[in-house]
């Protein structure tokens, strides 16, 4: 939590974001087909049309602009009876400084037996002062695929920011019937400029990325993976998951080294078209 000094006075009590999105698909004759679709408040999901795309792609908007402290979004999304569906955002969130409590995100899913979800965001940008806590938690039955991809900027360098103070919280779980077989949890806060620069953190780094693949077959793209990422990051096969995590100057750079390692993690198919505009 980002606190103001205590000279302050009382300030009024501010209106805050408030989104629920979900979403439910199904496979149905080889091809994936919507179940269900719920929004509500600034949560919103399109749904384009694309021809290269394997599966449903559903694009998630947040039309408040942006989080601050105070600020909620719920994302949920299913896929049953193999079927395959791509989650991303229509454009990275941004992160702003947070008055007085944390901005939340949940984001559930659920995978059905055969079914794939690739959880695709765009990044997420903290600015100075900004206070993010974000859970993902994902439910897979047997024979079910995830990859999960989050991705970090600490300020745009382009417009010379510096996150000197904040705070970032990201927790994942993931289960398989409910059973723990991931987990992963992430805190950076404080002075982030000066614990960022510290070499066991992000050695200077600006911008940072965490992906998991959940797949029978994951172990095979592991070198494929690493070559990918390069000396930008590193990665790891266990038991059906491959995990990676990578750092880069700035988000350009980030970006620059995840096109080719999502690829490979996607085994060719093309990420969703707001990745290039």
């Amino acid at each position: 939590m980002i606190q103001g000094p205590a000279s302050l006075p009382d300030l009024p009590v501010l209106q805050r974001a408030r989104g629920c999105a979900r979403i439910a698909v199904r496979g149905e004759a080889g091809r994936t087909r919507l179940s269900r679709l719920y929004q509500e408040g600034c949560g919103k999901i399109r749904l384009p049309k694309d021809a290269r795309a394997e599966g449903l792609e559903a694009v998630l908007i947040n039309t408040s602009g942006g989080l601050t402290g105070g600020d909620r979004m719920d994302w949920a999304a299913e896929a049953v009876d193999g079927a395959r569906l791509t989650l991303t955002t229509q454009a990275c969130e941004k992160i702003y400084r947070a008055r007085d409590g944390v901005a939340e995100v949940a984001t559930r899913l659920d995978v059905g037996q055969g079914g794939r979800v690739d959880w695709l965001p765009q990044e997420t940008i903290l600015f100075d002062g900004g206070a993010l806590s974000r859970r993902l938690e994902a439910d897979l039955a047997p024979g079910a695929r995830l990859l999960a991809l989050e991705a970090v900027v600490l300020g745009r360098t382009a417009m010379a920011e510096t996150v000197r103070v904040g705070a970032l919280r990201d927790r994942w779980r993931v289960r398989t019937e409910g059973r723990l077989i991931f987990a992963d949890d992430l805190r950076l806060d404080g002075p982030i400029a000066d614990r960022a620069a510290m070499a066991p953190m992000l050695a200077g780094a600006r911008a940072f990325a965490s992906l998991l693949l959940v797949d029978a077959e994951a172990g095979r793209l592991l070198e494929p993976l690493r070559a990918a990422l390069g000396p930008a990051g590193g990665a790891s096969a266990f038991d059906g998951k491959l995990f990676a995590r990578v750092t880069a100057a700035d988000g350009f750079a980030l970006r620059h080294v995840l096109l080719p390692a999502l690829s490979v993690l996607r085994n060719g198919a093309p990420l969703p078209r707001v990745w290039s505009t």
